[in-house]
């Protein structure tokens, strides 16, 4: 095993993500394969991704000053991770190497009807361990948020959360891949607790597939020992439960959507940045105003795209996310580019709600 520890990290960083990073390899075919079967593909893109890189990326393209905890294998797609993210502006030394191990590694098949087949190969993000987070504790504490997600094993999350619990800091977990209830011992240690639907459903053994039922999941939640529950509900918007009161409803705009992925990490990502924004009035009165638009556009070019497509003009870096810089006023619309898909950043009319609480 070695580390970059010994690179000079951030002082100013104050959100640390700790989390997986994937090598995405998608593959566009008209159709997915059967068991034994070779077909011709159209179309391929290597896109860098994993919850945790998406998410940090997603805070720093708003602002915050962010630093990566996790861990990449010595290979090329290690390397490539770590130049997108060191060119996002984020610290990325406590992302360490480890020799036995590849970069994390996603295999999509995607199908002309837009329906697809995964395999996704932990690689180095397996090895993310206790010590990894001991090693870096010193990310933590100049930290104030913290974030995990499930892509990562799970003790290595339990001692990040226990940690920043520890030195007093904001936690938000996103329960991503869910597959039952959390360790109850876990919940006590989070703030925010961000699941979608499905992983709302997961963790309760409830449907949370509409807000009213999403309401009563996160109740579900709470009433298990979470102190604020945020359950997405793409479309519909979110189901926010904060700070003992009443769940509340807040729907997203209506928007042309033509491909989601990376959305929820995107929301994360927000979510993270909002504590470092200055308690004002008129900060949290203009959030509350602002109902920020999206538009999914693809730039991919596994997808199509409209000649008059907006996406055309945008540049992406090399870990294919961009947005459009307000010209004037910090709550003017951006618009966030994930994996090459314009993605939608609506959910600020949720956030304000977080806001009021967390800024």
């Amino acid at each position: 095993m070695t580390t970059d520890a010994a690179k000079p990290t951030d002082a100013r960083a104050r959100v640390a993500v700790v989390g997986s990073l994937n090598m995405d390899l998608v593959a566009r075919a008209p159709r997915l394969p059967s068991p034994g079967e070779t077909l011709a593909g159209h179309a391929f893109a290597q896109v860098a991704g994993g919850k945790g890189g998406n998410q940090a990326v997603a805070a720093a393209r708003l602002g915050a000053q962010v630093a990566m905890i996790g861990r990449v294998g010595a290979d090329s797609n290690g390397e490539v991770l770590r130049a997108g993210l060191m060119a996002e502006g984020i610290d990325c030394g406590a992302l360490e190497t480890s020799p036995g191990a590849p970069t994390g590694v996603a295999l999509i098949i995607v199908d002309d009807a837009s329906q697809n087949a995964i395999v996704i190969v932990a690689g180095s993000n397996g090895e993310l361990a206790p010590e990894t987070i001991a090693r870096h504790e010193a990310v933590l504490a100049r930290a104030g948020v913290v974030v995990c997600q499930l892509e990562t094993p799970t003790d290595a999350v339990a001692a990040a959360l226990a940690a920043a619990r520890r030195l007093g800091k904001i936690t938000i977990l996103n329960p991503a891949p869910a597959t039952g209830p959390l360790p109850a011992q876990w919940l006590p240690l989070i703030d925010y607790l961000v699941p979608n639907e499905l992983e709302a459903a997961a963790l309760t053994g409830l449907p949370a597939s509409t807000p009213e039922e999403a309401a009563r999941a996160a109740s579900a939640l709470r009433e298990a020992g979470a102190r604020n529950v945020l359950v997405t509900l793409g479309a519909q918007g979110v189901c926010a439960l904060l700070d003992g009161a009443a769940p509340v409803h807040l729907p997203a705009p209506r928007v042309n959507a033509v491909d989601t992925t990376a959305a929820g990490d995107t929301f994360i990502g927000g979510r993270a940045w909002l504590p470092g924004r200055p308690r004002s009035k008129p900060l949290l009165s203009h959030c509350a105003r602002r109902r920020f638009q999206s538009r999914a556009r693809a730039l991919n070019p596994l997808f199509p795209r409209s000649p008059n497509s907006r996406a055309e003009r945008i540049s992406t870096s090399r870990w294919h996310l961009s947005h459009d810089r307000p010209r004037r006023g910090l709550f003017a619309p951006r618009l966030i580019v994930f994996r090459q898909y314009f993605i939608p950043y609506t959910y600020f009319k949720t956030l304000k709600s977080c806001a009021v609480n967390a800024c």
